[in-house]
């Protein structure tokens, strides 16, 4: 068989908040891929690195952690009152499937500046603010992505500063619309509070939530962790892990997420998983002490199976929609009480959301959650992907 050269696809690598991706114009794509959801996601998992045995994507774009090991494609829209259409996709490290159950919220302020120099985005103005109308079209929600414009470009350098992120660069604001529909369950069992029976683990409190992405809260001192936790405290702990994984499942099978619990397997980005305490001094993943004082809780997620080294955007949205309800696990955490914005601890700093909410008699409605990140180009080009990947 005569050998056949590697093909090119027209490729930009971002940093979007505390995540980095790389992003697709869907128009860019083989023919093949755009028409074959299977032969898309053999394309993006080779181009990412995986599956990989090893765990360390050796051979791709990937960096072997949740954080790093994603797709992102965006095109144009034909939603009313959209510009762009994305599609968030959570490659697996080391086992052979993509997850699209979810989105990657600290990638979602990397869609608008992508958006924009793609041309995908009409009626942009030379300088000021655009807003770029974003359908997240994993799970049909809105995003507003406020993007700086400066002579015609964007501005991506700046002095905001993100926790888990070395250098400043400019802020992107994003709002994320009803993040949980009206006719939607905001809490699928009915309760603020549930005892959460894990079969060979115990009996624990739980906050089941599905604004910004499903996610499972409990105490960190009910799981014998103070709350403070790095990566190192509990990665390199297998049976916490597994541990962690029995909860979680039990978590989607309570919230009508799974039938049954081998369907896990296959949607390990949904839900998350993430335990709360009260506000404590702690040191960050990069030796900065932080006072108590300077935050109104702490909260550790795991993504992927993994402590995730600062929080995703999406369970960032949970955390102050679930924050700003009196009477959930997270909203004690946080002192009680009415709240609108709670600046949570992480593993590597702190960050400040909010929740703008509603009542229809007895029942909440998330009018909308905001957040603010960063995101900047590090390269554009093409990847190269060895033929025969979408066979």
């Amino acid at each position: 068989m005569a050998y056949q050269p590697q093909f090119k696809v027209k490729a930009t690598y971002m940093r979007g908040g505390t995540s980095k991706g790389t992003f697709f114009n869907i128009a860019d794509l083989p023919k093949e891929a755009q028409e074959d959801t299977t032969k898309r996601n053999k394309l993006l998992q080779r181009i990412v690195g995986s599956p990989d045995v090893y765990k360390k994507q050796m051979d791709g774009m990937g960096g072997a952690s949740s954080s790093t090991s994603k797709a992102i494609l965006v095109g144009k829209s034909d939603v009313p009152n959209h510009d762009v259409d994305y599609y968030f996709c959570q490659v697996a490290i080391d086992k052979d499937f993509v997850d699209l159950s979810g989105n990657c919220g600290n990638l979602s302020s990397a869609v608008g500046p992508f958006a924009i120099a793609e041309g995908l985005v009409d009626n942009v103005p030379d300088n000021g603010v655009c807003c770029v109308r974003i359908w997240q079209a994993n799970i049909k929600k809105t995003i507003l992505c406020y993007v700086t414009m400066e002579n015609g470009m964007v501005k991506e350098m700046g002095d905001y500063e993100i926790d888990g992120v070395a250098f400043p660069a400019e802020e992107i604001q994003l709002e994320f619309v009803e993040p949980v529909d009206p006719s939607e369950e905001l809490f699928p069992t009915g309760n603020l509070i549930d005892d959460l029976e894990v079969e060979g683990v115990g009996t624990f409190k739980a906050t089941m939530i599905t604004a910004g992405i499903p996610t499972v809260f409990v105490n960190a001192d009910e799981i014998g962790y103070k709350g403070t936790e790095l990566q190192g405290d509990i990665n390199s702990d297998t049976s916490a892990l597994e541990r962690f994984e029995k909860i979680r499942v039990a978590g989607a099978l309570k919230m009508g997420l799974i039938t049954d619990p081998k369907e896990a397997e296959s949607r390990q980005h949904t839900p998350k998983i993430a335990f709360v305490s009260t506000a404590q001094d702690f040191i960050t993943s990069s030796g900065k002490k932080v006072k108590a004082n300077e935050m109104d809780l702490h909260v550790r997620a795991l993504s992927m199976q993994q402590l995730h080294h600062a929080m995703m955007g999406t369970a960032s949205v949970a955390i102050g929609v679930a924050a700003c309800i009196p009477g959930t696990l997270v909203n004690i955490a946080a002192g009680g009480g009415d709240k609108d914005t709670v600046t949570f601890g992480h593993p590597s700093g702190a960050i400040k959301v909010g929740a703008i909410l509603s009542k229809d008699g007895d029942k909440y409605i998330v009018e909308k959650a905001s957040m603010s990140r960063s995101a900047r180009i590090i390269m554009d080009g093409n990847v190269h992907v060895p033929a025969g990947t979408m066979k």
